[in-house]
C-alpha cells in the first residue's frame, strides 16, 4: 500500500513537472488581456483622434463660412454707400470710399470691390462717353447677344485689376447666372467657379454680388427687382488667396479641397508643399454646405502633421508589456518545470543512494545481531565452564588451598559471573527494535512494584509510586522501569533509601520519572552515562555491565521518546521517560 501511493506521488510529481493545460490557459488568457488592452486603448486613441478630426474639419468649414460673412459685410456696406449717394457715382469717390475700408488690410484674401452696373444696349455708347471722361481708356468689352449689358465701372485697388475695368461680365455663364441671381433674390449671391481675367496664374475663383436698386421704385418681387435694378455691388476672388488669407497651412492640422459642382474651387495638392501632403491619410470627411446659392464641397483629410500629433505610444506599450509579461510567465513556468524535473531525478537519485544504504545498513544489522547471537552463544559456553571449574576446584582443594588462592578464585567467579550478565545486556541490546509491540493499559502502579519485588533490594529500601492507568507498550515499557530502578538501588550510597515514581502528561507525551536520594550524578558526567558500558563507580563496587541507562535510552529512542537525567550531583538523581501517548490501536513498533 506504501510503495503504491510512493509510486502515485511520483506520478503525481512527473505530471506537475510538464507544462499543462492550466499553464496555457494562463498564457491564453494573458495574450488575450494584452490583446484586449491593445485594442481597447487603440480604440480610444483613435477616437479621441476622430473627435479631433472632426474639430478641426468643423472649424476649417466655419472659418471659410465666417470669412465669407465679412465679405459679405462690406459688400452691403458698399451698397449703404451707394444708395446714400445722392449724385453719379464717380471713380475718385469710389476710391475714396475703398481706401477708406483699408480693404487689404481689412478683408484679406478679397482681391478688389467694384461696382457694376446694369445698362440697357442702348445706353452702351453714352455711359462709355461719360465713363471716359475721367478714363479715356475706358470701353465695354466683349461683345456678346445678350439683351443687356454688366460692365464692371469701379473696382479697387485699380492698379492689380486693370483688366477687369469695362468687362461685360454677361459674356459668361457662370457670371452672368450668379448676377442674375443677386438680382432677382435681392440676396447676396456667388457665381459659379471662373477665371478672373486679371489672375496671371489663372487659377479658379468666383465673384460675389449685393445688388442694389433704384430707391424710388418697388424691388419687393422678381418683377419689380428686374425692372428697379440699377447694379451690384461686387468682389473678385481668386480662390488660393482666398484660403492662404483664412486658412493658412500652418494653423490647420488638414488637406482641403473645395468643389462647386463638381468644378475643383480649390485643392492644397496644388498650393501648399508636398511635405504637408498625407498620401494615404487617417481620416477623410466630405461636407456639403449651402453658400450664398452654391452649394461648396469640402473634402477634409488629415494631413502629417495630424499624424504626428495624433500619435501616442500608449496601445504599443501596454502591447510590449503584455508581450514581455506573457515571455516571462512562459519563462517561469519552464524553470519550474524543469526545476521540477530536476527535483525528481535529484530525489530518484537520493531514493536510490538511500535504498543502497538501507539494504546495506540492513545487511549490516543481520551481521551484528548474527554476531551478537553467535558471540553470546560462542563466549557463554566457555565462561560457562569456567565458572564450573572454578566450583570443581573450590570443592576439591577447600582445606589445601591457601587463603591468597581462594580469594583468586572467588574474584575469578566473580568476573565471570559479570562477564555472563554482560553478553546478556548486549544481547538484549542488540535485539531491540526486532518485535511489535501494540500499547496496550498498562496499571503504573502494579507494575513498578511487581518490578521493585522481583529486584534483590535491601529491605530498608521503600518505592512509592501513584496509581495510574497508561495505554502503552508494556513489554518495552518494563524493560525500561527496570533498568533505571536498579540502577538507582545499585548505585545509593547508603544502606537504606527511598525510590519515587512520579507521572505526568503535557503536550501529548507520557512523563514517567525515577527519582532517588543517592548521591546523585555530577552534571559533566550525564552524557558519559548513557554511553554503553559505562559505570560511574568502580565495577568492583557495583555489579553491573554499564549497559543499563544506554540500554534504556535506545528502546525510548525507538518508539519515539527520549530520557533526560537531571541531578545536582550532590543530593539524589531524576531520570525523566518522555514517552509519545498513542491512541488505542494497533502500531507499529
Amino acid at each position: 500500500m506504501e510503495i503504491s501511493d510512493t509510486q502515485d506521488e511520483r506520478q503525481k510529481l512527473i505530471y506537475s513537472s510538464h507544462l499543462r493545460g492550466f499553464h496555457w490557459l494562463i498564457l491564453g488568457l494573458s495574450a488575450i488581456l494584452t490583446s484586449a488592452a491593445w485594442y481597447i486603448t487603440t480604440e480610444q486613441v483613435n477616437e479621441r483622434a476622430a473627435e479631433r478630426f472632426e474639430r478641426e474639419s468643423l472649424q476649417v468649414i466655419e472659418l471659410v463660412k465666417e470669412r465669407m460673412q465679412l465679405y459679405e459685410h462690406a459688400l452691403w456696406g458698399a451698397v449703404a454707400h451707394l444708395d446714400a449717394n445722392e449724385t453719379e457715382l464717380t471713380n475718385q469717390q469710389w476710391r475714396n470710399y475703398s481706401n477708406s475700408l483699408q480693404i487689404d488690410r481689412t478683408y484679406p484674401g478679397i482681391n478688389g470691390l467694384g461696382v457694376i452696373l446694369n445698362i440697357k444696349p442702348e445706353q452702351r455708347d453714352n455711359f462709355i462717353q461719360t465713363q471716359q471722361k475721367s478714363r479715356p481708356n475706358f470701353t465695354i468689352h466683349p461683345i456678346h447677344e445678350e439683351h443687356e449689358l454688366w460692365p464692371i465701372t469701379y473696382i479697387e485697388p485699380a492698379l492689380s485689376n486693370e483688366q477687369a475695368v469695362g468687362l461685360d461680365v454677361a459674356f459668361e455663364h457662370n457670371r452672368y447666372t450668379g448676377i442674375k441671381k443677386a438680382r432677382d433674390s435681392g440676396l447676396a449671391q456667388l457665381t459659379g467657379p471662373i477665371t478672373l481675367v486679371q489672375d496671371a496664374k489663372q487659377t479658379p475663383g468666383f465673384l460675389f454680388y449685393a445688388p442694389f436698386y433704384n430707391k424710388e421704385m418697388a424691388h419687393n418681387s422678381v418683377s419689380t427687382r428686374q425692372t428697379s435694378i440699377k447694379g451690384v455691388a461686387y468682389a473678385p476672388f481668386i480662390m488660393y488667396k482666398l484660403i492662404s488669407g483664412t486658412l493658412a497651412i500652418d494653423k490647420r492640422h488638414v488637406t482641403l479641397e473645395i468643389n462647386d459642382n463638381g468644378q475643383v474651387l480649390y485643392n492644397d495638392l496644388d498650393n501648399i508643399e508636398a511635405a504637408e501632403i498625407d498620401a494615404k491619410p487617417l481620416f477623410t470627411d466630405k461636407v456639403n454646405v449651402q453658400l450664398y446659392g452654391r452649394e461648396w464641397q469640402f473634402v477634409i483629410s488629415s494631413n502629417l502633421t495630424f499624424r504626428a500629433d495624433s500619435r501616442s505610444n500608449q496601445p504599443y506599450f501596454i502591447l510590449a508589456s503584455g508581450i514581455i509579461l506573457n515571455l516571462l510567465l512562459l519563462a517561469l513556468f519552464v524553470v519550474l518545470s524543469r526545476a521540477s524535473k530536476q527535483a525528481l531525478e535529484y530525489a530518484d537519485n537520493i531514493t536510490r543512494e538511500l535504498k543502497i544504504n538501507t539494504q546495506r545498513l540492513k545487511k549490516s544489522n543481520q551481521d551484528l545481531e548474527q554476531f551478537a547471537y553467535v558471540a553470546s552463544h560462542d563466549l557463554k559456553s566457555p565462561l560457562n565452564a569456567i565458572q564450573k571449574l572454578v566450583n570443581w576446584i573450590t570443592e576439591d582443594c577447600q582445606n589445601i588451598l591457601p587463603d591468597s588462592s581462594k580469594e583468586h578464585l572467588s574474584l575469578l567467579k566473580n568476573r565471570t559471573i559479570r562477564m555472563n550478565r554482560l553478553l546478556d545486556d548486549l544481547l538484549d541490546y542488540a535485539r531491540i527494535g526486532r518485535h511489535d509491540y501494540a500499547p496496550e493499559e498498562l496499571d503504573l502502579k502494579a507494575t513498578v512494584e511487581e518490578i521493585f519485588s522481583l529486584l534483590d533490594h535491601p529491605k530498608n529500601f521503600k518505592l512509592s509510586v501513584t496509581k495510574q492507568l497508561l495505554l502503552i507498550p508494556k513489554t518495552p515499557l518494563e524493560i525500561v522501569l527496570r533498568n533505571l530502578i536498579s540502577n538507582a538501588i545499585k548505585h545509593h550510597d547508603k544502606a537504606s533509601g527511598h525510590i519515587e515514581i512520579l507521572y505526568k502528561q503535557e503536550q501529548g507525551m507520557h512523563y514517567i520519572s525515577v527519582q532517588d536520594d543517592g548521591p546523585g550524578i555530577p552534571q559533566e558526567l550525564f552524557d558519559k552515562a548513557l554511553e554503553m558500558f559505562q559505570t560511574l563507580r568502580p565495577r568492583d563496587k557495583v555489579e553491573g555491565s554499564g549497559m543499563g541507562l544506554s540500554l534504556s535510552k535506545k528502546t525510548i529512542e525507538h518508539y519515539g521518546g527520549s530520557l533526560a537525567i537531571e541531578s545536582d550531583g550532590l543530593n539524589g538523581t531524576k531520570v525523566i521517560v518522555i514517552w509519545p501517548i498513542t491512541a488505542k490501536k494497533n502500531t507499529t513498533i
